[in-house]
């Protein structure tokens, strides 16, 4: 089976089958058949589909949809642009209430220059193992460029989460939780690496910041897909991951040619999605 996980998937490009949605300890089989089941309660049941997305990005696999289940599908997002960071705020609560955002790395990022800055998240639920914890840290230090990381407690299996001995993390900011709304709206951010949960890649299409991506889980290996393959907004960090490879890709999104390049389509994207908001266009298409 691995000699076959770089075919791409027919009908659903540019997905290649290591991109397809995995849970750990979920069979493929079972998984498969959840979502089949699904999309037959869809079918019997719904009178529409509503999608948090919007056309420019996805509007090939909206079609989709409402081809497979031959119901009307609307694109309502972003979503995350009609509320208020308050809002947002209170889905977190949980680690607000344990660490607060901290609002003080908005002023350490007042310091740097536009664009210049790495910041660092993997959610809410995602965890990493301890070697690739001390890898991220050393590329980070490596790379040279300055990064706000949101090193949260857990994020870590089995440990609490700290820095390997010797590395230099001068040029950063390390924080357990932060306001990424605000922080990935400031203009001193130039790069997301990020995890490829929908909200936070939504979160980052709509403030015009491309995206270093590793997905860990579920939908998050599709969206990194599209993130880079798709829409030509973010860099792939492979499956070999080390400190050298974490610092050559951080390097190439935040100051190489490439990145440039995916700056300027990522702020297309950017305009697009305050159009949609702007003129309520996505909620209205519902009536």
């Amino acid at each position: 089976m691995s000699e076959r996980l770089d075919e791409a998937v027919p009908e659903l490009e540019p997905l290649r089958v290591r991109d397809l949605i995995r849970v750990d300890g979920c069979e493929t089989e079972a998984l498969c058949g959840f979502i089949a089941r699904v999309a037959d309660a869809m079918r019997d049941s719904a009178s529409g589909v509503v999608v948090n997305t919007f056309d420019a990005i996805e509007a090939s696999e909206l079609g989709k949809i409402e081809a497979e289940l031959s119901k009307p599908t609307f694109a309502v997002g972003p979503l995350h642009k009609l509320t208020t960071a308050r809002t947002a705020a209170e889905q977190y609560r949980h680690f607000v209430r344990l660490y607060g955002p901290d609002r003080a790395c908005l002023a350490w990022l007042d310091a740097h220059p536009p664009r210049s800055v790495l910041y660092v998240s993997l959610g809410s639920v995602a965890c990493i193992d301890h070697d690739m914890f001390d890898e991220m840290a050393w590329g980070l230090a490596a790379s040279g460029v300055p990064f706000l990381w949101v090193n949260r407690p857990g994020s870590v299996r089995g440990c609490m989460p700290a820095l390997p001995y010797g590395v230099d993390v001068s040029r950063g900011k390390i924080v357990p939780w932060a306001p990424q709304r605000d922080v990935l709206a400031h203009p001193a951010i130039g790069g997301f690496w990020t995890h490829c949960g929908w909200n936070s890649t939504l979160e980052s299409v709509c403030e015009g910041v491309p995206m270093l991506a590793r997905p860990c889980f579920a939908d998050q290996t599709v969206n990194a897909r599209y993130v880079t393959h798709q829409w030509g907004v973010g860099l792939e960090l492979g499956e070999v991951f080390d400190r050298d490879r974490v610092a050559v890709a951080v390097r190439k999104l935040m100051v190489g040619e490439e990145g440039a390049a995916m700056r300027e389509t990522a702020r297309r994207l950017k305009i697009q999605a305050n159009q949609c908001v702007a003129a309520t266009l996505a909620v209205d298409n519902l009536t």
